[in-house]
């Protein structure tokens, strides 16, 4: 059969430019270490390695989130734990108030104790994060959760201004966990400090009905709190023992995403040293060739 040779040289051009693009496919694969440089290359492999890295996002953000959320909680379980220590204080003095042997001087100079512990309650109370933002005021992270008011007597002068809303974080997939919690009944309890240490200053007799109401009013108040506190001690413990085996269980599957990824997509540098060599070799054949035809002449042969 005769080519003519207009049609020899076009074929030989296309082969020779398939030939170098192959070479060219096969050492950037080798460059970057991926098998696939195209979808079209393995499709089965493209749709899993597209569904591992769309769940290897989500992982890293719950990663982050679990991380932030930590912080969050470590911050909350410090915080709570200065308003035990202060109540417990606070519970203290109350006792002591309590017991009829003291003297009004003696009572009223307990009167800046109560002051000085009532105010460290609202300042921890009233917390901010890094970013200035109130911790213990439920969803009303911009407003002060005690709210206070000079103008009112003692024992009114408080106010809850937050409310008891959750700030949920997502840290799974279908789970999410608190990162807040709120003091709904601070306000209630440093009113009766407040009247506690006003009465206190007055230098009043602990034996009069009135005064050891008020007493008693305030140590009943305490205690509630401190139940309340340390439930949420817990809590934030608790929390972060569950974030713990989220951020192993989150570390694990990233590990097995990886080496999925790696079984479907890296490439194996001996096998595509074997193909480079056979590509280049089928090249330089089709070069030489190619060279060897189109020097022919008829006059090769007369």
């Amino acid at each position: 059969m005769r080519i003519a040779s207009n049609q020899f040289h076009g074929t030989m051009t296309r082969a020779l430019q398939q030939a170098d693009s192959q070479v060219g496919s096969l050492l950037e694969r080798i460059a970057t270490g991926e098998r696939l440089a195209v979808p079209s290359d393995d499709p089965v492999a493209a749709v899993r390695l597209s569904r591992l890295s769309r769940e290897q996002s989500a992982i890293k953000q719950y990663q982050d989130n679990i991380g932030a959320l930590r912080s969050r909680l470590q911050q909350n379980e410090a915080l709570l734990g200065s308003l035990n220590s202060d109540l417990l204080d606070a519970r203290d003095q109350l006792v002591w108030a309590a017991d009829g042997a003291n003297t009004p001087d003696d009572i009223q100079a307990m009167s800046s104790t109560l002051t000085s512990l009532r105010d460290s309650l609202l300042y921890t109370a009233n917390s901010r994060d890094q970013e200035g933002r109130y911790m213990f005021s439920g969803t009303l992270s911009t407003t002060a959760p005690i709210a206070y008011d000079a103008s009112q007597p003692a024992g009114s002068r408080y106010s809850w201004a937050g409310n008891g809303e959750t700030q949920w974080v997502v840290v799974g997939n279908g789970v999410r966990q608190p990162a807040n919690v709120s003091l709904t009944t601070m306000a209630g309890l440093l009113n009766k400090l407040d009247l506690a240490a006003a009465t206190a200053d007055t230098g009043p007799d602990v034996s009069a009905p009135a005064v050891r109401a008020v007493f008693a009013g305030a140590l009943d108040g305490i205690d509630v709190e401190l139940g309340k506190v340390s439930g949420l001690i817990a809590r934030q413990g608790g929390a972060m023992n569950l974030l713990q085996t989220l951020g192993d269980n989150h570390a694990d599957v990233s590990l097995a995403n990886e080496e999925a990824k790696t079984e479907y997509g890296a490439l194996d540098y001996a096998d595509a040293a074997v193909r480079l060599d056979g590509y280049k070799s089928a090249l330089e054949a089709t070069q030489k060739s190619y060279a060897k035809v189109a020097g022919l002449s008829l006059f090769d042969v007369i």
